[in-house]
């Protein structure tokens, strides 16, 4: 057994960034309270599990050797929605979410994540009610909107909407942005990533928080399409100091769409050396009896934490980072 230093039980985090944490959650929760939503609590292990290329869960064999295994979840998502087609109509759950592979100064394996839905909210009421919410917790005032093509262009130089993957090789390669060898000419939405992540993100939130909208179609996730020219997903993320701090979605509605969004992004996952997810989910069901329209957004308490008290890392304002539980 691996012999732990005489301190290691101490919190990674000082009480006091504790104190302030705990205090942010609570204007956080009088937020939502004010604005009519209800807090709700829904399942951390299930059957169920988000399919993307990118997060991967961790999965917990079943009771019984014929029993299905269960997911702990990499978000409330798919329940969450499953109460909006049952009737709720403004909801928010803070709870814990798992993701693999996430270990760094801004990842951990297990964060606080804050989600919420309401119906009849489009991307305009979803992106305004987010830039209310940071400017209750952050006071840097209210977030400014910037499409996620004029952000790029800006910074990288390139129409992020119809560059194709050759075009964002040489492109991250005259800036002299690391790739890894791994990433090939063709996985644009890859070369988007890595040129989001070095050349746009570091100067996104700088002066205000920002909300990057409209992302390329190729990137919709669970988020509607737009029809136009280009196409574009109603998918925005919130950033501060250079920090991407929320995601949000105006939800797509179709079930057979999302069936053959999960089958892609299993096959892209096999592509990518990884196990496929299960497919099927009671969401799909749910979408299937209705789904009423409405947006979602899901926010990284931890990081939002992190922001808003001047931390370089989760760990100072968490009281047990994974290298410690």
């Amino acid at each position: 057994m691996e012999r732990r230093s005489a301190t290691d039980f101490r919190p990674a985090a000082s009480l006091e960034n504790l104190r302030r944490r705990a205090a942010l959650l609570a204007q956080l929760r009088q937020v939502f309270a004010e604005r009519g939503f209800l807090e709700v609590e829904t399942p951390i292990l299930s059957a169920d599990t988000v399919v993307d290329r990118h997060l991967d869960p961790f999965g917990i064999a079943g009771e019984s050797a014929a029993s299905a295994p269960r997911w702990l979840q990499t978000s409330p998502e798919f329940a969450m929605k499953r109460l909006v087609a049952a009737g709720a109509t403004a909801i928010y759950q803070v709870t814990r979410a798992f993701r693999q592979g996430e270990a760094g100064p801004r990842h951990n394996p297990e964060f606080t994540m804050v989600e919420w839905y309401r119906v009849g909210d489009g991307m305009a009421e979803a992106m305004q009610f987010t830039s209310d919410l940071c400017e209750a917790l952050l006071q840097r005032g209210p977030a400014v909107q910037v499409a996620y093509g004029e952000a790029f262009e800006r910074h990288v130089g390139l129409n992020p909407h119809t560059a194709d993957g050759s075009a964002l090789a040489t492109t991250a390669r005259r800036l002299g942005v690391d790739a890894p060898e791994s990433l090939e000419p063709a996985d644009r939405d890859g070369w988007l990533d890595l040129l989001m992540v070095e050349r746009v993100q570091p100067h996104l939130g700088t002066l205000a928080p920002v909300l990057l909208y409209d992302y390329p179609a190729s990137q919709a996730m669970l988020a509607r399409l737009r029809q136009g020219d280009p196409p574009v997903a109603e998918r925005f993320e919130l950033y501060a100091s250079g920090v991407e701090l929320a995601s949000g979605y105006h939800e797509l509605l179709d079930a057979e769409e999302l069936r053959r969004r999960n089958a892609r992004a299993n096959r892209q996952r096999r592509a990518d050396g990884k196990a496929a997810l299960p497919e099927e989910s009671r969401l799909l069901a749910a979408m299937e009896a209705g789904l009423p329209a409405s947006s979602g957004v899901a926010l990284g308490f931890d990081r939002l934490v992190m922001v808003a008290i001047g931390a370089s890392r989760l760990a100072e304002v968490m009281a047990f980072p994974y290298d410690r539980a």
